[in-house]
């Protein structure tokens, strides 16, 4: 059975704590949904322990992940406002994404092409986002991407914790 890894989402309601799961071989990787597809999100860690006792769910604990939403959400939001951190803004976009697998209903991401491919690669390798970072920057139309992207996920987010 592969384990489990609790990832806790700062929003601006509080703190909440996922239960993700690595896919097993070619599988994506998945936040756990109850038996109505509905994602799984806890307040305090009692409940999410007893949730995953009752699953048979082995738990990891070292390393634990928290990911900012509110930063992401001005970004999204508020272009004006400066930068993100590139490594927050890869990690919403892959929660994104498993988030998108997950549930079985919820506003799709958009498709995702070679603009994207780009976009990533670009701020996986760190400054893409920064004007100066020149020839590593994002072209204008793969910032644009990325915040389409990211405010799509932002909505399904927001639909599943409604």
């Amino acid at each position: 059975m592969a384990d489990h890894y609790p990832y806790r989402i700062a929003t601006r309601a509080g703190d909440l704590t996922l239960i993700w799961r690595p896919g097993a071989d070619d599988a994506p990787d998945a936040l756990m949904v109850d038996e109505r597809g509905r994602l799984l999100a806890f307040r305090d860690l009692t409940a999410l322990r007893e949730c995953c006792r009752r699953n048979g769910w082995e738990v990891v604990w070292e390393g634990e992940a928290t990911l900012d939403l509110a930063v992401v959400r001005r970004w999204v939001e508020h272009p004006g406002l400066g930068s993100a951190p590139a490594g927050l803004l890869l990690d919403a976009w892959n929660l994104f994404e498993d988030l998108s697998h997950s549930l079985p209903t919820g506003p799709p991401l958009p498709s995702q092409g070679p603009v994207h491919d780009s976009a990533y690669e670009k701020i996986f390798g760190g400054a893409a986002l920064d004007p100066a970072a020149g020839e590593g920057a994002c072209t204008g139309e793969e910032t644009a991407a990325v915040r389409e992207l990211l405010r799509a996920g932002l909505d399904l987010w927001d639909e599943a914790v409604r």
